[in-house]
């Protein structure tokens, strides 16, 4: 009789214990979700014919719209998405050239990245998103089946601004298992982007491997510092003030040669010396550039000078500033083996400035090479001027 009282009382236990899993299960069970047509959207697609179909899904949005660096260069438009019933907003741009491109979301006055594209590129004050349409103009710098180098981030003391800094280094293919010393090239980027600008969006380092990989080019480091140091004050409505500009690119010129070069050149197997130093710089790189080349034109043998130059309302000042090298022009010339400005025949920023400072050095006897050629203030140029002026450096270094 007690026997099966326990085996009641047993079965009785575990029915409840059953219930209550049951119930402790139901309640575990996350809520399901509402599929909705964000969960399979493709932004961008890029379709063969070239053009290019951005999307978002926003149903509560009232007004999206689309901005990319192919609309100052000529190459198509952008502009507000049209709603779907769905609360997909969607526009097509292009055809587009093969050629990598930076482009930005708006949606209701908040610029935003497209969410279903990780391809990005960072800067200081923002981050914009990058698409690629694949075709012969960009197979210079495509992702080819060729050896490929490696681009590293390094830090180093910077005594110039008294902290920890950054560098991305690309390092050619057979560093690592080599013993030879390379010559190095110091490339700047742009104002509103760092370190990374030019190994992300500039594609420095796939167009340096295909350059090595087709015997156009010597193998090199490439340096990329950080050029983004704090700026003068601006007044709105004033123009640039001349010293604080000066001041700024000073302390850049401190930056480079007292802490990057000497970091550079202590750290790695490199050869020394201005025969084996190239620099470029676009924009705000390119101005820092000058004014590198301007106060110490026995530095580097290889000037490139893209999407810069000078104001022609301060020309006056920027020849004092610049006297070491517009001062001395034979032993300028004897040094700086290239010395190239390139810019844009639609860049309504740097165009008057370049051919202001094309004008400066024939003044004073700079032998230099200036380029015009078309669209604008972008990196679809800069990318371009980097294949073309690579080509060029160091072909006569270790002879």
């Amino acid at each position: 009789m007690m026997s099966k009282r326990l085996n009641r009382i047993l079965c009785a236990a575990g029915m409840i214990l059953l219930v209550l899993f049951g119930v402790t299960s139901a309640l575990a069970q996350p809520a399901q979700r509402q599929p909705t047509p964000n969960d399979t959207l493709k932004s961008p697609e890029v379709l063969s014919d070239g053009r290019v179909v951005f999307r978002i899904y926003a149903p509560k949005a009232s007004e999206v719209t689309v901005g990319g660096d192919w609309i100052p260069q000529g190459l198509g438009t952008g502009g507000k998405l049209t709603k779907d019933e769905q609360g997909v907003w969607s526009i097509t741009v292009g055809p587009l050239p093969a050629d990598f491109y930076s482009y930005t979301l708006t949606v209701d006055g908040v610029r935003t990245l497209d969410p279903k594209n990780a391809f990005i590129k960072q800067g200081v004050n923002s981050v914009d998103n990058m698409v690629f349409v694949p075709g012969a103009e960009a197979a210079f710098q495509d992702t080819k089946a060729v050896p490929h180098g490696e681009i590293r981030k390094v830090w180093y003391k910077s005594s110039t601004m008294n902290e920890e800094r950054r560098l991305h280094i690309y390092f050619p293919p057979g560093y690592d298992n080599g013993k030879g010393k390379y010559p190095v090239f110091y490339l700047l980027h742009g104002g509103g982007d760092e370190d990374s600008g030019w190994s992300t969006i500039g594609r420095a380092g796939f167009i340096l491997d295909n350059l090595i990989a087709a015997g156009k080019a010597k193998p090199m480091l490439v340096v990329m510092p950080n050029g983004s140091l704090p700026r003068p004050p601006v007044v709105p409505g004033a123009p640039p003030d001349p010293a604080a500009t000066a001041a700024f690119q000073d302390r850049f010129v401190s930056e480079l040669l007292k802490d990057v070069v000497p970091f550079v050149e202590k750290t790695y197997r490199v050869m020394p010396g201005s025969a084996n130093r190239a620099i470029a710089g676009l924009s705000m790189g390119g101005g820092q550039t000058m004014r590198v080349v301007g106060s110490n034109p026995d530095q580097f043998a290889y000037v490139g000078v893209w999407s810069a130059g000078v104001n022609p309302q301060t020309t006056s000042d920027f020849e004092k500033r610049n006297a070491a090298l517009l001062g001395n022009a034979d032993k300028a010339n004897k040094t700086i083996k290239l010395f190239e400005i390139s810019c844009g025949d639609k860049d309504t920023l740097a165009i008057n400035g370049s051919k202001n400072l094309d004008e400066i050095l024939k003044k004073h006897n700079i032998k230099h090479e200036t380029h015009i050629s078309g669209g604008g203030h972008t990196w679809i140029n800069w990318r371009i001027y980097l294949n073309a002026y690579a080509q060029k450096l160091f072909q006569s270094a270790g002879k």
